[in-house]
């Protein structure tokens, strides 16, 4: 079973990336929340950890081999135990993973099933049903909630900072807000300005970096 793979990514979709590796191309399926990272990391390395599974029909002898990758060893983990929900299946958990996996497991810890309802392809219905099966046992990717890490926020700029609350004052949650900054700083070296920042982080949301 291939778990981790690492390669440089050709091209991508909604759903999906192409990473080529060692002169092959494979194709990884992606949750959604991971599409503007991976559209900011565009030809360049990057690592996923994956699991695979067979799609298809068995009796009717037309199975497909699939690999569905993550950026986190933890969203892995989260997604395994996602799947064990009645009625959620592979494509179905990836649609719904609009959010990081750590933003769901505390949602299913609070069980906030409005929150959860909001999730592309569960309703209020499949939200309960979610809590009543995984409360409890998502406590420990919930308390790893944060998308960036505490050194990587501690060394933004005041500018940096600035541009994070601007974000956040025009709708966009912070852990979504630090990580566009974090992925710009990657990007550029040269801006300075809190406005020009805000610009960037937009850049990179739109995956345009």
């Amino acid at each position: 079973m291939i778990v981790r793979m690492r390669g440089t990514i050709a091209d991508l979709s909604d759903e999906s990336v192409i990473v080529e590796r060692d002169g092959l191309a494979y194709e990884i399926l992606v949750p959604s929340y991971s599409i503007a990272d991976l559209a900011a990391s565009r030809n360049s390395d990057v690592t996923f950890h994956t699991l695979e599974y067979y799609e298809g029909s068995a009796a009717g002898g037309n199975l497909t081999p699939r690999l569905v990758g993550f950026l986190q060893p933890e969203d892995r983990a989260f997604f395994k135990l996602f799947l064990t929900v009645k009625g959620v299946g592979v494509r179905k958990a990836l649609r719904a993973l609009a959010a990081p996996a750590a933003r769901i497991a505390a949602d299913i810890e609070a069980a906030d099933a409005v929150a959860l309802a909001r999730l592309p392809g569960i309703g209020r219905r499949m939200a309960e049903q979610i809590i009543a099966e995984l409360k409890g046992k998502v406590a420990d990717l919930a308390l790893a909630r944060t998308d960036v890490p505490p050194a990587a926020r501690s060394a933004f700029s005041t500018e940096q900072r600035d541009a994070i609350e601007i974000l956040i004052a025009w709708g966009d949650g912070r852990s979504d807000a630090e990580r566009w900054i974090a992925r710009a700083a990657q990007l550029h070296s040269d801006i300075r300005t809190a406005e020009a920042w805000v610009k960037a982080a937009y850049r990179v949301k739109g995956g345009a970096d």
